[in-house]
Protein backbone atom coordinates (compact mmCIF):
# COMPACT_ATOMS: atom_id res chain seq x y z
CA UNK A 1 0.00 0.00 0.00
CA UNK A 2 1.08 3.52 -0.90
CA UNK A 3 -0.09 7.32 0.04
CA UNK A 4 -2.97 8.56 -1.53
CA UNK A 5 -2.51 12.07 -3.14
CA UNK A 6 -5.65 14.19 -4.09
CA UNK A 7 -5.14 17.03 -5.92
CA UNK A 8 -8.07 19.67 -6.50
CA UNK A 9 -8.68 22.57 -9.14
CA UNK A 10 -6.68 25.57 -8.73
CA UNK A 11 -6.72 29.51 -9.73
CA UNK A 12 -4.78 31.82 -10.51
CA UNK A 13 -4.76 35.82 -10.86
CA UNK A 14 -2.18 38.20 -12.86
CA UNK A 15 0.66 37.32 -10.08
CA UNK A 16 -0.67 34.67 -8.03
CA UNK A 17 -1.25 31.37 -8.61
CA UNK A 18 -3.35 28.90 -5.81
CA UNK A 19 -3.41 25.07 -6.36
CA UNK A 20 -4.42 22.82 -3.42
CA UNK A 21 -5.11 18.98 -2.26
CA UNK A 22 -4.63 16.49 0.26
CA UNK A 23 -2.58 13.58 1.69
CA UNK A 24 -4.21 10.60 2.82
CA UNK A 25 -2.35 7.28 4.71
CA UNK A 26 -2.08 4.37 3.00
CA UNK A 27 -5.44 2.44 3.19
CA UNK A 28 -6.54 -0.94 1.74
CA UNK A 29 -10.26 0.44 1.35
CA UNK A 30 -11.51 0.90 -2.08
CA UNK A 31 -11.95 4.24 -3.05
CA UNK A 32 -16.01 5.52 -3.87
CA UNK A 33 -17.52 3.89 -6.66
CA UNK A 34 -20.24 5.60 -8.36
CA UNK A 35 -21.93 3.01 -9.43
CA UNK A 36 -22.48 1.18 -6.14
CA UNK A 37 -26.34 0.72 -4.92
CA UNK A 38 -28.17 1.22 -1.68
CA UNK A 39 -26.24 -0.18 0.98
CA UNK A 40 -23.17 -0.54 -0.88
CA UNK A 41 -23.41 3.06 -2.06
CA UNK A 42 -23.89 3.89 1.98
CA UNK A 43 -20.41 2.08 2.94
CA UNK A 44 -18.35 3.74 0.75
CA UNK A 45 -20.25 7.29 1.54
CA UNK A 46 -19.29 6.13 5.44
CA UNK A 47 -15.99 5.47 3.97
CA UNK A 48 -14.99 8.91 2.52
CA UNK A 49 -15.38 9.80 5.98
CA UNK A 50 -13.33 7.47 7.47
CA UNK A 51 -10.65 8.45 5.54
CA UNK A 52 -6.38 8.75 7.47
CA UNK A 53 -4.94 12.06 6.41
CA UNK A 54 -0.75 12.43 6.60
CA UNK A 55 0.24 15.37 8.45
CA UNK A 56 3.16 16.65 7.35
CA UNK A 57 3.97 14.83 4.26
CA UNK A 58 6.39 16.55 1.80
CA UNK A 59 4.30 17.64 -1.11
CA UNK A 60 6.24 19.23 -4.40
CA UNK A 61 5.32 21.46 -6.77
CA UNK A 62 6.29 21.35 -10.42
CA UNK A 63 6.16 25.24 -11.77
CA UNK A 64 7.87 26.63 -14.69
CA UNK A 65 11.07 24.45 -14.73
CA UNK A 66 11.49 24.84 -10.67
CA UNK A 67 10.54 21.94 -7.97
CA UNK A 68 8.25 23.89 -4.70
CA UNK A 69 8.38 22.14 -1.64
CA UNK A 70 5.63 22.46 1.27
CA UNK A 71 4.45 20.29 3.84
CA UNK A 72 0.93 19.43 4.69
CA UNK A 73 -1.19 20.78 7.63
CA UNK A 74 -2.36 18.49 10.49
CA UNK A 75 -5.47 17.27 8.40
CA UNK A 76 -3.36 16.53 5.32
CA UNK A 77 -4.41 19.30 3.50
CA UNK A 78 -1.71 21.38 1.26
CA UNK A 79 -2.01 24.54 -0.39
CA UNK A 80 0.66 26.21 -2.24
CA UNK A 81 0.45 30.18 -3.21
CA UNK A 82 3.09 30.97 -5.18
CA UNK A 83 3.97 34.29 -7.55
CA UNK A 84 2.58 33.20 -11.28
CA UNK A 85 5.22 32.91 -14.00
CA UNK A 86 2.96 32.46 -17.05
CA UNK A 87 1.55 34.13 -19.50
CA UNK A 88 -1.55 31.75 -20.23
CA UNK A 89 -4.72 31.69 -19.49
CA UNK A 90 -8.34 29.63 -19.35
CA UNK A 91 -7.63 25.90 -18.24
CA UNK A 92 -3.23 25.20 -17.74
CA UNK A 93 -2.48 21.86 -16.10
CA UNK A 94 -0.35 21.68 -13.16
CA UNK A 95 1.62 18.49 -11.40
CA UNK A 96 2.24 17.78 -7.78
CA UNK A 97 4.45 14.73 -6.39
CA UNK A 98 4.77 13.35 -3.40
CA UNK A 99 8.33 10.77 -2.44
CA UNK A 100 7.16 7.24 -0.52
CA UNK A 101 9.76 4.83 -0.27
CA UNK A 102 12.50 6.22 -2.68
CA UNK A 103 9.42 6.27 -5.11
CA UNK A 104 7.83 9.61 -6.54
CA UNK A 105 4.08 9.16 -6.67
CA UNK A 106 3.20 12.19 -9.06
CA UNK A 107 -0.27 13.38 -9.69
CA UNK A 108 -1.85 16.30 -12.61
CA UNK A 109 -4.68 18.00 -12.19
CA UNK A 110 -5.49 21.82 -13.45
CA UNK A 111 -6.17 25.42 -12.39
CA UNK A 112 -7.97 28.80 -14.14
CA UNK A 113 -6.42 32.21 -14.68
CA UNK A 114 -9.15 34.28 -16.26
CA UNK A 115 -8.80 37.04 -18.07
CA UNK A 116 -9.23 40.54 -16.68
CA UNK A 117 -13.05 41.39 -17.23
CA UNK A 118 -14.77 38.27 -17.31
CA UNK A 119 -17.33 37.37 -15.86
CA UNK A 120 -17.14 35.44 -12.79
CA UNK A 121 -19.99 32.70 -11.03
CA UNK A 122 -20.11 32.06 -8.04
CA UNK A 123 -23.05 29.00 -6.80
CA UNK A 124 -23.74 27.10 -4.13
CA UNK A 125 -24.37 23.29 -4.58
CA UNK A 126 -26.86 21.76 -1.99
CA UNK A 127 -30.51 22.95 -3.54
CA UNK A 128 -29.08 25.02 -5.50
CA UNK A 129 -28.64 23.01 -8.47
CA UNK A 130 -28.23 19.39 -6.95
CA UNK A 131 -31.84 18.20 -5.13
CA UNK A 132 -30.40 17.76 -1.81
CA UNK A 133 -33.29 18.14 0.89
CA UNK A 134 -31.12 20.51 2.93
CA UNK A 135 -34.66 21.42 5.10
CA UNK A 136 -34.83 17.65 5.98
CA UNK A 137 -32.15 16.30 7.17
CA UNK A 138 -33.19 13.18 7.61
CA UNK A 139 -34.01 13.01 3.64
CA UNK A 140 -31.06 14.54 2.86
CA UNK A 141 -29.06 11.75 4.99
CA UNK A 142 -31.25 9.21 2.73
CA UNK A 143 -30.11 10.70 -0.62
CA UNK A 144 -26.30 11.07 0.50
CA UNK A 145 -25.89 7.12 1.52
CA UNK A 146 -28.45 5.76 -0.47
CA UNK A 147 -28.76 7.07 -3.64
CA UNK A 148 -25.75 7.03 -5.84
CA UNK A 149 -24.10 10.00 -8.37
CA UNK A 150 -26.42 8.53 -10.92
CA UNK A 151 -29.74 9.01 -8.99
CA UNK A 152 -29.15 11.89 -7.75
CA UNK A 153 -31.25 14.96 -9.27
CA UNK A 154 -30.89 17.73 -10.83
CA UNK A 155 -33.52 21.05 -10.92
CA UNK A 156 -34.44 21.23 -14.32
CA UNK A 157 -33.12 24.04 -16.88
CA UNK A 158 -30.04 24.42 -14.48
CA UNK A 159 -27.44 23.37 -16.72
CA UNK A 160 -28.67 25.91 -19.38
CA UNK A 161 -28.85 28.68 -17.33
CA UNK A 162 -25.40 27.47 -15.89
CA UNK A 163 -24.10 26.88 -19.93
CA UNK A 164 -25.05 30.58 -20.71
CA UNK A 165 -23.57 32.25 -17.56
CA UNK A 166 -20.30 30.55 -18.39
CA UNK A 167 -20.26 31.66 -22.34
CA UNK A 168 -21.65 34.98 -21.17
CA UNK A 169 -20.09 37.97 -23.45
CA UNK A 170 -17.18 35.79 -25.26
CA UNK A 171 -16.61 36.03 -28.55
CA UNK A 172 -14.45 32.78 -28.58
CA UNK A 173 -17.21 29.85 -27.56
CA UNK A 174 -13.74 27.84 -26.64
CA UNK A 175 -13.12 30.02 -23.95
CA UNK A 176 -15.33 30.24 -21.04
CA UNK A 177 -16.32 32.81 -17.91
CA UNK A 178 -14.28 31.60 -14.61
CA UNK A 179 -17.09 29.31 -12.15
CA UNK A 180 -16.84 28.62 -8.26
CA UNK A 181 -18.86 26.47 -6.73
CA UNK A 182 -18.97 27.12 -3.11
CA UNK A 183 -20.22 25.03 -1.23
CA UNK A 184 -20.90 23.28 2.68
CA UNK A 185 -20.14 19.80 1.79
CA UNK A 186 -16.37 19.19 2.73
CA UNK A 187 -13.49 18.00 0.78
CA UNK A 188 -15.19 14.23 1.46
CA UNK A 189 -17.23 14.80 -1.44
CA UNK A 190 -15.07 16.57 -3.82
CA UNK A 191 -15.31 13.16 -6.67
CA UNK A 192 -18.83 12.99 -6.13
CA UNK A 193 -19.72 16.49 -6.58
CA UNK A 194 -16.83 16.46 -9.60
CA UNK A 195 -18.71 13.78 -11.45
CA UNK A 196 -22.32 14.99 -10.86
CA UNK A 197 -21.18 17.84 -12.69
CA UNK A 198 -19.84 16.25 -15.67
CA UNK A 199 -23.08 13.62 -15.73
CA UNK A 200 -25.45 17.00 -15.89
CA UNK A 201 -22.81 18.78 -18.46
CA UNK A 202 -22.44 22.10 -15.98
CA UNK A 203 -19.45 24.35 -16.19
CA UNK A 204 -16.29 23.24 -15.65
CA UNK A 205 -15.32 24.90 -12.06
CA UNK A 206 -13.30 25.62 -8.95
CA UNK A 207 -14.47 23.78 -6.11
CA UNK A 208 -13.94 25.50 -2.75
CA UNK A 209 -15.28 23.40 0.03
CA UNK A 210 -15.17 22.46 4.11
CA UNK A 211 -12.33 21.50 5.77
CA UNK A 212 -12.18 17.31 5.51
CA UNK A 213 -13.68 15.12 8.17
CA UNK A 214 -12.13 11.67 9.35
CA UNK A 215 -14.55 9.94 11.61
CA UNK A 216 -18.36 8.99 11.44
CA UNK A 217 -18.65 11.21 14.51
CA UNK A 218 -17.50 13.95 12.46
CA UNK A 219 -19.50 12.89 9.42
CA UNK A 220 -22.88 13.21 11.65
CA UNK A 221 -21.90 16.38 13.13
CA UNK A 222 -21.33 17.89 9.26
CA UNK A 223 -25.23 18.00 8.92
CA UNK A 224 -25.11 20.77 11.51
CA UNK A 225 -23.62 23.36 9.17
CA UNK A 226 -21.62 26.91 9.93
CA UNK A 227 -21.49 29.30 6.96
CA UNK A 228 -18.80 31.22 7.86
CA UNK A 229 -17.02 29.17 5.35
CA UNK A 230 -18.77 30.34 2.59
CA UNK A 231 -18.45 33.51 3.28
CA UNK A 232 -14.69 33.84 3.65
CA UNK A 233 -14.21 31.65 0.31
CA UNK A 234 -16.81 34.25 -1.35
CA UNK A 235 -15.07 37.10 0.18
CA UNK A 236 -11.28 35.97 -0.64
CA UNK A 237 -12.62 35.20 -4.60
CA UNK A 238 -13.65 38.92 -4.79
CA UNK A 239 -10.74 40.49 -3.29
CA UNK A 240 -8.50 38.04 -5.78
CA UNK A 241 -9.88 39.36 -8.93
CA UNK A 242 -11.17 42.90 -8.03
CA UNK A 243 -11.34 43.68 -11.76
CA UNK A 244 -14.48 41.03 -12.51
CA UNK A 245 -18.29 41.65 -12.13
CA UNK A 246 -19.95 38.29 -10.33
CA UNK A 247 -23.45 36.69 -10.43
CA UNK A 248 -24.33 34.76 -7.31
CA UNK A 249 -26.43 31.48 -7.18
CA UNK A 250 -27.99 30.19 -3.88
CA UNK A 251 -31.23 28.97 -2.37
CA UNK A 252 -33.68 30.03 0.33
CA UNK A 253 -32.70 26.97 2.29
CA UNK A 254 -30.25 28.35 4.19
CA UNK A 255 -28.09 31.88 5.00
CA UNK A 256 -27.01 32.62 0.94
CA UNK A 257 -29.45 35.87 0.30
CA UNK A 258 -27.79 37.39 3.74
CA UNK A 259 -24.67 36.54 3.00
CA UNK A 260 -24.86 37.76 -0.63
CA UNK A 261 -26.27 41.04 1.03
CA UNK A 262 -23.27 41.16 3.16
CA UNK A 263 -21.17 40.62 0.08
CA UNK A 264 -22.79 43.63 -1.43
CA UNK A 265 -22.57 45.66 0.85
CA UNK A 266 -18.65 45.32 1.42
CA UNK A 267 -17.71 45.30 -2.52
CA UNK A 268 -20.13 47.89 -4.17
CA UNK A 269 -18.65 47.64 -7.57
CA UNK A 270 -18.50 43.90 -7.56
CA UNK A 271 -21.78 41.96 -8.05
CA UNK A 272 -23.96 42.50 -10.75
CA UNK A 273 -26.66 39.79 -10.20
CA UNK A 274 -28.00 37.22 -7.34
CA UNK A 275 -30.30 34.59 -7.81
CA UNK A 276 -31.77 32.59 -5.03
CA UNK A 277 -33.72 29.56 -6.03
CA UNK A 278 -36.99 29.33 -4.23
CA UNK A 279 -36.92 25.73 -2.44
CA UNK A 280 -40.62 25.67 -0.49
CA UNK A 281 -44.08 26.03 -1.56
CA UNK A 282 -43.58 29.67 -1.01
CA UNK A 283 -41.43 32.37 -1.36
CA UNK A 284 -40.02 33.64 2.28
CA UNK A 285 -40.63 36.85 3.40
CA UNK A 286 -37.55 37.44 5.20
CA UNK A 287 -35.62 36.21 1.55
CA UNK A 288 -38.25 38.70 -0.19
CA UNK A 289 -37.09 41.85 1.92
CA UNK A 290 -33.45 41.26 1.83
CA UNK A 291 -33.45 40.51 -2.15
CA UNK A 292 -35.12 44.73 -2.33
CA UNK A 293 -33.01 45.61 0.06
CA UNK A 294 -29.88 44.43 -2.26
CA UNK A 295 -31.88 45.90 -5.40
CA UNK A 296 -31.24 49.36 -3.83
CA UNK A 297 -27.70 48.83 -3.89
CA UNK A 298 -28.12 48.82 -7.83
CA UNK A 299 -27.95 44.58 -7.94
CA UNK A 300 -30.27 42.64 -10.17
CA UNK A 301 -31.76 39.94 -8.08
CA UNK A 302 -34.45 37.70 -9.00
CA UNK A 303 -36.43 35.06 -6.45
CA UNK A 304 -37.09 32.05 -8.65
CA UNK A 305 -38.69 28.61 -8.37
CA UNK A 306 -37.84 27.51 -11.91
CA UNK A 307 -34.85 27.95 -13.30
CA UNK A 308 -36.47 29.18 -16.87
CA UNK A 309 -37.57 32.13 -14.50
CA UNK A 310 -33.46 33.11 -14.12
CA UNK A 311 -33.03 32.15 -17.68
CA UNK A 312 -35.49 34.99 -18.86
CA UNK A 313 -34.18 37.23 -15.93
CA UNK A 314 -30.72 37.01 -17.09
CA UNK A 315 -31.78 37.46 -20.54
CA UNK A 316 -33.73 40.78 -19.77
CA UNK A 317 -31.12 42.16 -18.05
CA UNK A 318 -28.83 41.44 -20.53
CA UNK A 319 -26.32 38.62 -18.99
CA UNK A 320 -26.88 36.44 -21.44
CA UNK A 321 -27.79 36.33 -25.12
Amino acid sequence: MKPILKLYRGYANEQELIVMGHVFLPTNKKDYDFLSKKFKNATATINMFRIKTHANATVYLEHHHEKIETKTLDDGYFKFCIPLKEDQYGWIDYTVSILYNNKTITCTESYNRPKQGDLGIISDIDDTLIISYTRSPIKKIYHLLFKNVHKRKIFDDVALHYQALSAAGREDKLEKNIFFYVSSSEWNLYRLIIKFAELHQLPKAVLLLKDIKTSLTQFFWSFKQSHNHKYEKIKHILEFYPQIQYVLLGDDSQKDAYLYEVICKIFPLSVKAIYIRQTGKSKKNKIAAVLENIATLDVAVCYFEHSAEAIAHSKKIGIIN
